[in-house]
């Protein structure tokens, strides 16, 4: 520790510095969190400056700053070399001069109460004279066991004379319940975060977003302790939410002991390091929760190495030297997957990565269509289900050609492409003929798809051009069925294949109630099935036989004589 004054010393006299630095030499007992006579000697030096004194004093007592501000504010020095444990106060409290001439007991504002939760303080003082006595007003953190409780107490003492307190019991037992919340938060979460939403009125229900950002993080392994939604005129070009809303989320971070924020929009890189540069946490975008859900779940080679080529495409212009979020953003929660150790090396070798994916990924199209060409050629129609994402496409290909693909009730379960086939009855049930089809399913589409994730996942979709017919699943359950079926829709006509036939089904009937399925067969023209319960596939399997192999057997009836 150095008996060195900080802050704004301008205009000082050598006599006014040493006053402010003999600060230095008091000592407190650990039983007070401010004596009375400490509270008058830093009183009347800030009277005496026509400025603000601030102090900070360790457990044991011991001055270890002493820095000087304006005459309404404070300015707080580098706290960097004091460190913080996890669940742990920073064993400073703050004591501060109120010169505010207003006859009222001294004041704690916003700024530092900002200041108490960010650098987690034992406690703030505010002191000074109020009617002819030295006067206290302190706050202290106190742990929110559930996201309703006040983060921050505030006591006040009109007579400093009066006051008794043991300040090193009262601050170790509040310590102790911060250290016990964050065990049981940490036994019962992994990686935690809070949600952000920021809209400005156009395009997106912001309940119904949130909801699905909500769920993509729980798919993502992510325990969601809050979430904020924030709507605006405009975006703020640097933060999204402006600099102020930005500091309060973060404050929630601290008192939630959440590790990261997840944005529901796609953050420019600008942004990113904007937004990253101002806190500790990790920050995340929707794209880069999608990207994280991919890594996780890419199983076959061509899925790895489209995973870490989408990865290496989306984080190369948020790799900039000497930037801190990097080192956040690689390994856990957003940095997983195939790509996680080429975000350490360079630039151009990035680049020089990229370029070899590229190259790999386009041998391994040529591999698959030499065996798309080769079924072709066996006249064996594609049939390929596709749909939102969770609405259960994979459950009812399992139920349909009896096979074990992963099916769970998370979001983007299926990733590589699954194609089993199967042979279905047709013409007469007394004596029918049979034909071979190929059920193909796919990787469930979601709004807002990164750019990277459609073209590294084009493998994955360019199966779509070779079906026959598409089955289009919708889940009966959801509130926002509709929309789900345009943003499928949408991509379908972006890749110019909205005109290829398709049957719409309805799944999931068994979750609602039967008025509910005939209001969403009308609607949709379309099958309802359940495909846990079995349940429809009768007409279904009807319905694909008779709309893949209809030619086939009209020609078979024109050639009866």
């Amino acid at each position: 520790m150095g008996d060195t004054l900080r802050g704004n010393k301008r205009g000082l006299s050598p006599s006014q510095i040493r006053s402010a630095e003999r600060l230095f030499h008091r000592k407190l007992a650990d039983t007070e969190i401010v004596s009375l006579e400490f509270a008058r000697e830093i009183y009347e030096v800030a009277v005496a400056l026509g400025r603000m004194v601030g102090v900070l004093v360790n457990r044991e007592g011991r001055v270890e700053e002493v820095f000087l501000g304006e005459r309404t504010i404070l300015y707080m020095p580098n706290l960097g070399r004091y460190r913080l444990g996890a669940g742990r106060l920073r064993r400073l409290r703050l004591i501060y001069s109120d010169l505010s001439k207003a006859e009222r007991p001294p004041v704690i504002t916003n700024d530092i109460y900002t200041d108490l939760e960010k650098l987690r303080f034992d406690a703030v003082c505010a002191v000074k004279t109020y009617r002819g006595q030295p006067a206290m007003t302190y706050a202290y953190n106190f742990p929110q066991k559930r996201s309703e409780d006040e983060p921050v107490a505030t006591e006040q003492v009109g007579d400093l004379g009066r006051f008794s307190l043991n300040f090193q019991e009262f601050i170790q037992g509040i310590e102790q319940e911060f250290i016990e919340v964050s065990k049981k938060r940490k036994r019962k979460q992994g990686a935690s975060a809070i949600l952000v939403g920021v809209y400005d009125g156009r395009g997106v229900d912001p309940k119904r977003s949130m909801a699905e950002l909500k769920e993509l993080a729980r798919t993502a392994g992510v325990d969601v302790v809050d979430t904020v939604i924030q709507r605006r005129r405009s975006i703020d070009p640097k933060t999204l939410m402006g600099k102020g809303k930005l500091e309060e989320v973060v404050l929630q971070c601290l008192r939630l002991e959440a590790d990261m924020l997840i944005f529901d929009r796609e953050l420019q890189p600008a942004q990113w390091r904007i937004i990253t540069n101002s806190t500790d946490l990790k920050i995340l975008d929707r794209s880069m929760i999608i990207l994280d859900i991919f890594a996780q779940r890419a199983s076959s080679s061509d899925g790895r190495l489209q995973v870490e080529l989408a990865q290496l495409k989306y984080n190369l212009p948020r790799l900039v030297e000497k930037d801190a979020g990097l080192s956040r953003l690689t390994g856990g929660i957003g940095g997983r997957g195939p790509g996680e150790t080429k975000l350490e090396i360079g630039r151009r070798r990035i680049r020089d990565r990229i370029s070899m994916l590229d190259k790999k990924i386009g041998k391994l199209e040529g591999q698959r269509g030499l065996r798309r060409q080769r079924r072709q050629n066996q006249g064996i129609p594609l049939v390929a289900i596709l749909g939102y994402t969770n609405v259960g496409k994979s459950t009812l290909f399992n139920a349909l050609t009896k096979s074990d693909v992963i099916s769970e009730n998370k979001l983007f379960a299926t990733l590589d492409p699954a194609q089993r086939r199967i042979t279905l009855p047709m013409g007469d049930p007394e004596n029918p003929t049979y034909n071979t089809l190929v059920l193909s399913d796919t990787v469930g589409f979601i709004r807002d798809l990164p750019d990277e994730l459609k073209n590294a996942f084009r493998a994955t979709l360019e199966e779509l051009y070779d079906a026959s017919l598409f089955v289009h699943v919708l889940d009966a359950s959801e509130e926002n069925i509709s929309e789900q079926k345009s943003s499928v829709e949408n991509v379908l006509r972006e890749m110019e294949l909205l005109d290829l036939p398709s049957i719409v089904v309805i799944n999931k009937t068994d979750l609602v109630s039967e008025e509910r399925v005939e209001e969403l067969v009308r609607e949709f023209d379309a099958l309802p099935v359940s495909a846990v319960e079995r349940e429809g596939f009768e007409n279904l399997i009807h319905e694909i036989t008779k709309r893949v192999f209809k030619p086939k057997a009209e020609i078979a009836q024109t050639a009866q004589p």
